[in-house]
């Protein structure tokens, strides 16, 4: 069940990507003027006391999309609630959920200085505890956690990519594959097909194990890397009523669209983990976010068209500052004017924060 602390404010109508006829040969470059932690997202001692309200002290990622009503739900990773004691991940004892999904009405601003991101809802199990919404595989050996990596609502289903993670290395994990789950009552309730999903290789080398939803008024957009956070961006797309069928998508060669998947080539280099993508309608251009682990940053990358060109990374936020950090998550409604909010983790303290950052386009 949905349970909020307050009832759901009216909806606002989704304002929908768009997408551009501009086809450069440079990309635009967008770079950050001022950025600002604006306030934790989650913990207890945020001002959303998720502890509390919702049963969890500490968990990650923050996966942020327009559910088609105009609310935001947030989807987050592995969350730890009573016998979490930091830093980072906790043991499977202390009421370990792999993950779970909340919602923000349409009322709370996306960058609220008092505030930050507030969440009104979550799903639960039980009064007051946030359920694990995408269960594990639970045959030994096959699958350790399911972590969410992207979502967006598509004529009332929601979609929500997320990766089969088969066991953690000493550099990133291993996956099974990355897969799409449905909703079709607002996130309350999801089903995992299994004839969406990305198998891995043997070698643990094949793309869209993490993947980044995007959509303009004809295509929705797939940009996908391999396991871990080492390799390069790829771009698939696919009607939006194909979302669950990997046959259906056609993959961005560097030249034209093609059905073969191995096909495809990078759009932006790597080393990128954890992505999100949009348009941003203030600046008239995609922006890409995504974490630079060896480097220890998040980069903010441009294009006119998704296809690209991309911008090379600019440094959005770094580890210097906020020591460990990692996610990097665009808010779907702060993509307009001349900022951009976006959520961070950070693994001592194992909680989120929502961030803005001003950018100008040069």
């Amino acid at each position: 069940m949905w349970c909020a602390a307050h009832p759901p404010a009216v909806a606002v109508p989704v304002i929908l990507h768009c997408d551009t006829v501009i086809d450069m040969v440079n990309p635009p470059l967008v770079v950050p003027d001022r950025v600002e932690v604006v306030a934790s997202v989650t913990g207890e001692g945020s001002a959303n006391r998720t502890g509390s309200r919702f049963g969890f002290l500490a968990t990650d990622l923050g996966i942020l999309w327009d559910d088609g009503s105009g609310n935001v739900l947030a989807a987050f990773g592995d969350t730890y609630g009573v016998g979490w004691s930091g830093p980072g991940a906790g043991r499977r004892s202390a009421d370990h959920r792999r993950n779970v999904l909340l919602r923000t009405s349409a009322a709370a601003g996306p960058c609220d200085p008092a505030g930050g991101l507030r969440l009104d809802q979550a799903v639960q199990d039980t009064a007051g505890h946030a359920a694990e919404i995408l269960p594990k595989d639970h045959r030994p050996l096959i699958e350790s956690t399911v972590i969410p990596t992207s979502g967006i609502a598509v004529d009332g289903v929601q979609y929500l990519h997320y990766m089969s993670v088969a066991r953690w290395r000493r550099k990133g994990w291993r996956t099974n594959y990355g897969g799409i789950a449905t909703s079709t009552d607002g996130g309350l309730t999801w089903e995992k097909p299994r004839k969406a999903r990305w198998r891995n290789s043997l070698l643990a080398r094949r793309s869209f194990q993490l993947g980044a939803f995007a959509r303009d008024r004809h295509w929705v957009y797939l940009f996908g890397t391999p396991n871990g956070r080492f390799g390069d961006i790829h771009l698939a797309r696919v009607e939006p009523r194909r979302v669950t069928d990997p046959g259906r998508y056609q993959y961005w060669t560097g030249s034209e669209w093609t059905s073969r998947p191995r096909t495809a080539a990078p759009v932006a280099a790597g080393p990128a983990g954890e992505l999100s993508v949009g348009f941003h309608t203030g600046l008239g251009c995609w922006l890409m976010v995504h974490l630079d682990d060896p480097a220890g940053r998040i980069v903010l990358r441009s294009a006119d068209v998704v296809t690209g060109p991309w911008s090379d990374g600019q440094t959005l936020i770094s580890g210097t500052e906020h020591p460990a950090l990692y996610g990097g998550y665009l808010h779907p409604h702060a993509l307009h004017g001349d900022s951009i909010c976006f959520t961070m983790s950070q693994w001592g303290p194992y909680n989120v924060y929502l961030v803005r950052a001003r950018l100008s386009r040069r």
